[in-house]
């Protein structure tokens, strides 16, 4: 995500940081390679201009505090400027007092509107709701069969019946009503392009089921092309907020930048993957941290919470100190972090590994396949006292999970590796435990 713009950005302030004074002079210099940073990530060129005129007005003139030096300040100018025109404070999406919510999903064919309606149906029945998607999209071919997949694989209802989109969004907030469901998902109709016919079909399922949302969903890949996109919908039909899918495949940020200030609506959230979990509601302040380099702490931190199994992690520490950590403990790790997400966005949202410190690195998410395969085909016995597995035994693991002995005894030579740090640790620990409970003595 951002990761060309990251990349320049970090490179424009490091060589502020060598800077010893402040000045008008350098300020200006470093603010056209980051107006040339902006325009070339595909950011509108009038948002371009009024951010560098907002910086350049804060920045000159400001005095530098003992505490902090030139190029701190100018990234603390920066990251603020950023994060007020990504919208500043996070928007949470609008809930009828008298149930069932309607947010109506909108958005052009190919943007990826009936995996989003997927999506927020399985963030909110997490939350305690209790979801109904509605397939009002009987245009385009296996819509209403995608729908149906996908309710199915969440085991969320899918409302459809033959008739037309008015009718059927109507009938489905009456049916929600009668079954107790607080919540409809309606996915619409879209088109290749925008038109009047669709204009005005989703103008009247506006005004039939009176929705609390309506949220354009929107390819962020495409740029200034999504924020036009925004634009007409506005002009339209009214949105209430923006939902940019792949967002992780986004290098350049072009639309997530321009799109709040161009329409003035905020973006709700971003789907950073193919997966149903794939999905984030938006923080401006953290976006714009990741776009800086600085990571996402809170997110991170946000992520483990959601994958990590308290009990799991309880009865590890024990084996820990114990020094009693298997291979199915290990494989019993690398489930939780998947459940992070892709290996690469979970190591942007950690300082300092953003941006350029990830440019070269080669984050192979296959490679946890793999190891998964070898542990798989290892016996109970071998998963718990892996100094048993001789010559044969490698061969016959590397045959069966499809790898090369080679893969295998560089798995082995990392677990034991691992497992020594371990004991490392826990015995430092312990040393530490004794001297402060003896001290204390």
């Amino acid at each position: 995500m951002f990761e060309d713009l990251t990349n320049k950005l970090e490179g424009i302030f490091k060589k502020i940081r060598g800077q010893g004074r402040l000045s008008e002079g350098n300020i200006k210099d470093a603010l056209k390679e980051v107006r040339r940073a902006l325009l070339e990530a595909d950011v509108n060129y009038k948002v371009v201009k009024d951010f560098i005129t907002q910086v350049e007005t804060k920045a000159i003139g400001q005095e530098v505090l003992k505490s902090i030096t030139p190029g701190q300040l100018v990234i603390k100018i920066v990251n603020d400027e950023l994060t007020a025109l990504l919208g500043r404070d996070k928007v949470d999406m609008k809930f009828s007092a008298q149930p069932p919510t309607v947010f109506m999903l909108v958005g052009l064919q190919g943007s990826g509107k009936t995996t989003a309606c997927g999506k927020l149906a399985r963030y909110y029945r997490k939350k305690g709701r209790f979801p109904l998607l509605v397939a009002a999209d009987i245009y385009r071919p296996a819509a209403i069969d995608q729908l149906q997949i996908l309710g199915k694989s969440l085991d969320i209802p899918v409302y459809t019946i033959k008739d037309d989109p008015i009718k059927i969004s109507e009938s489905a907030v009456e049916h929600a009503r009668k079954e107790g469901k607080d919540l409809v998902i309606i996915d619409t109709a879209g088109r290749l392009h925008i038109d009047e016919p669709l204009m005005e079909e989703l103008r009247k399922i506006k005004k039939a089921v009176s929705p609390q949302e309506i949220i354009l969903v929107a390819d962020a890949m495409t740029g200034q092309d999504a924020v036009n996109i925004a634009k007409t919908f506005e002009e339209k039909i009214g949105l209430d907020g923006i939902f940019l899918t792949k967002m992780d495949g986004d290098a350049r940020g072009g639309a997530a930048l321009s799109i709040r200030a161009v329409t003035g609506k905020p973006i709700k959230f971003v789907g950073v993957g193919e997966k149903l979990d794939a999905l984030e509601m938006f923080y401006p302040d953290r976006i714009a941290s990741r776009i800086l380099g600085m990571g996402d702490v809170v997110s991170l931190v946000e992520k483990a919470q959601e994958a990590i199994d308290i009990e799991e992690a309880e009865k590890l520490e024990k084996k820990l100190r114990k020094e009693a950590f298997t291979l199915d403990d290990f494989y019993s790790q690398l489930q939780q972090l998947k459940k992070m997400g892709p290996l690469e966005s979970v190591l942007e949202m950690i300082p300092g590994l953003g941006g350029a410190s990830l440019k070269g690195l080669k984050i192979d998410d296959k490679a946890m396949v793999r190891v998964e395969a070898m542990i798989n085909s290892m016996t109970k016995d071998e998963r718990h006292k892996p100094h048993i597995i001789d010559g044969g035994r490698r061969r016959r693991i590397a045959t069966g999970s499809g790898t090369s002995v080679q893969d295998v005894n560089q798995l082995l030579k990392q677990f034991f590796m691992m497992q020594k740090m371990i004991k490392n640790v826990t015995k430092m620990d312990m040393r530490k435990f004794e001297k402060g409970f003896l001290g204390f003595r």
